[in-house]
């Protein structure tokens, strides 16, 4: 038993830095939403920060169509991004878990 339960602890600190190294990957990954029409792109990392907007000139003429166009857009991006990382660490983290009996529940 004693030695099961080194095992599972090798098993989680190995699983912890995967998914330290999953979180630093996410830096990388870019993802990018536009609005209806194109005039406006987001750019964003799975970790939710934000590296770039590109606004059409067209839309510098009228501030709170680009306000709304902006909440929207970065909304999006935002929840876009969210999925991302967090189907990226459950899958990590799943395929970590030792296997203890009712835990695979926590993951589907």
């Amino acid at each position: 038993m004693f030695g099961d339960m080194m095992g599972m602890m090798g098993k989680l600190k190995e699983t912890q830095q995967k998914v330290e190294a999953t979180k630093k990957r996410m830096d990388t990954v870019m993802l990018e939403e536009k609005n209806s029409d194109g005039s406006l792109t987001v750019t964003i990392t799975a970790n939710r920060e934000i590296k770039k907007i590109e606004i059409a000139d067209s839309l510098l003429e009228d501030k709170e169509q680009l306000e709304d166009y902006l909440i929207l857009t970065i909304n999006k991006a935002i929840a876009q991004a969210t999925k991302v990382n967090e189907t990226e660490l459950a899958a990590v983290a799943k395929e970590g878990m030792p296997n203890i009996p009712g835990m695979d529940s926590l993951f589907k």
